[in-house]
């Protein structure tokens, strides 16, 4: 007998066979290829079992020529249960509509919690957020990332430092950092001024202090350079020593640059395609035109389905296909050497700090080999090196 499983889907009903030939009857159903299963003994005279939909006008001529009667006493499987569903459609279709609806309200917003900001600051951050489209009522699939709307909220409000963005559920959560404002005065304890790095002293100004440098003087690292010991001796002063001493540092840099470089840039033009993904199956809800680029990149933006407090194996994706092209750049090599000179200049600036000046900058060396243009370059940097040092009672 073959598997009866995928009978439910074709349909399959309960017969009953009565009558005094019940075996000859069964021996031409065998012959006829008619399957009948799970049979079983009624009395003397009768039988019960199943029958495939598509068996019964075989069964039909055999029954006819057995001298046995026929009764149909149960129909099963997928035909007839939509048939049952469609007598009882106003049922089914309520169900569906109730679960859309459901489904609908588990993906809106119902709810923004805003911590950490005071009444002003989060009245002004529900402002813009609702001009940003994020209120009660909208569906998650049509907002931002939270990432996005992140960095849009502290692009806009200069008034906080850091805000964090959460999505639970049907809430967002926003905890707020406020910038502050003015800073309460910083309680010193007695130091020295010494110097972090090797250098030639170039300018100083004290606040408070002893200073015990000149300029031009040579320093290295962990020399003192503004005492927090003032006063003559037999009469001295332990105080924090304050203020700035500059002093004149030199720094190498290696770079290379080469002369061609290949990349890719975005033309400007995309395509937006909508899918659902259910069980890790795609499917496809809008944009079926065919990719035409010749090179693109894909970026997916994915929601989770929620269904009341449950995430759903189902993924609302949004993909966005940006087309790219090939540029190849080309250098001379005194172009090259302006970008490396620019390159590495941007580069020191960048570990530098906000007080620090470039004073001179001089190419030691430079070569073109393999069609990279490599330099070495030489700054004269004026900058504080000034760190405190503290100072223990007894030394």
């Amino acid at each position: 007998m073959k598997n009866q499983w995928t009978s439910y889907f074709s349909g399959y009903v309960k017969i009953k066979v009565t009558g005094r030939l019940i075996e000859p009857f069964l021996n031409n159903c065998v012959r006829a290829d008619v399957y009948i299963w799970n049979l079983k003994r009624q009395g003397t005279t009768s039988v019960t079992g199943y029958l495939r939909l598509e068996d019964i006008h075989k069964l039909r001529r055999i029954i006819r020529k057995s001298g046995c009667r026929l009764e149909f006493i149960g129909r099963l499987g997928w035909p007839f249960l939509v048939k049952k569903m469609m007598s009882n459609s106003g049922f089914i279709i309520g169900i569906a509509i109730a679960f859309i609806i459901t489904l609908l309200l588990s993906n809106m917003i119902w709810n923004i919690e805003i911590t950490g900001a005071n009444p002003k600051i989060e009245h002004d951050m529900r402002k813009e957020l609702s001009s940003m489209g994020i209120k009660r009522g909208k569906l998650h699939f049509s907002l931002p990332s939270n990432e996005d709307i992140q960095g849009e909220l502290m692009e806009r409000m200069s008034s906080i430092t850091w805000v964090g963005v959460k999505l639970s559920g049907t809430a967002y959560h926003f905890e707020v950092v406020e910038k502050k404002v003015a800073e309460e005065p910083e309680l010193l304890s007695p130091r020295h001024l010494v110097a972090n790095k090797k250098a030639v002293i170039y300018d100083y100004f004290v606040e408070q202090g002893q200073p015990i440098i000149k300029i031009n003087d040579f320093v290295k690292p962990g020399k003192i350079l503004v005492s927090g010991i003032i006063g003559k001796e037999g009469n001295t002063q332990i105080i924090p020593a304050k203020g700035k001493v500059f002093g004149e540092i030199w720094y190498k840099s290696h770079i290379t640059v080469p002369l061609e470089t290949v990349f890719n840039v975005f033309t400007g033009e995309s395509m937006t395609k909508y899918s659902l993904e259910v069980f890790k199956l795609n499917i496809p809800l809008w944009g079926f035109k065919k990719i035409e680029y010749k090179t693109y990149k894909t970026e997916n933006l994915d929601k989770q389905v929620q269904f009341l407090k449950w995430d759903l194996p189902i993924v609302y994706r949004k993909q966005i296909i940006r087309e790219e092209e090939e540029h190849i750049r080309k250098y001379d090599k005194q172009s090259a050497i302006l970008i490396g000179k620019k390159t590495a200049r941007n580069d020191l600036k960048a570990k530098l700090g906000e007080e620090a000046v470039i004073k001179g900058e001089n190419v030691l060396h430079q070569t073109l080999d393999n069609g990279k243009v490599k330099l070495m370059i030489h700054y004269q940097v004026i900058e504080n090196i000034a760190s405190p040092q503290p100072i223990i009672q007894g030394d």
